[in-house]
């Protein structure tokens, strides 16, 4: 299995995609000029769904400056 990303648009994928193909037809779609091989690595960050961080609640604020000061405290008595 190959990555690959689509470098012009054509009517079947836009500037960009990105696919995990077998090896003979990443060959025949790179030699077309319309592809290009990409490191595995690129697949998974663009497949991989991103973790959507949720609005700060101020009291959750609150408690961490809180434990804060407590761990701060612990290290200043020993």
């Amino acid at each position: 299995m190959k990555c690959i990303q689509a470098i012009r648009e054509t009517k079947y994928s836009s500037v960009g995609d990105i696919k995990r193909v077998t090896e003979v037809e990443a060959d025949e779609k790179v030699s077309t000029g319309y592809w290009k091989f990409v490191p595995k690595m690129e697949w998974k960050l663009a497949t991989r769904s991103k973790k959507v961080e949720e609005a700060v609640n101020p009291q959750i604020t609150d408690a961490v400056t809180i434990s804060e000061k407590q761990l701060n405290k612990k290290k200043k008595n020993k």
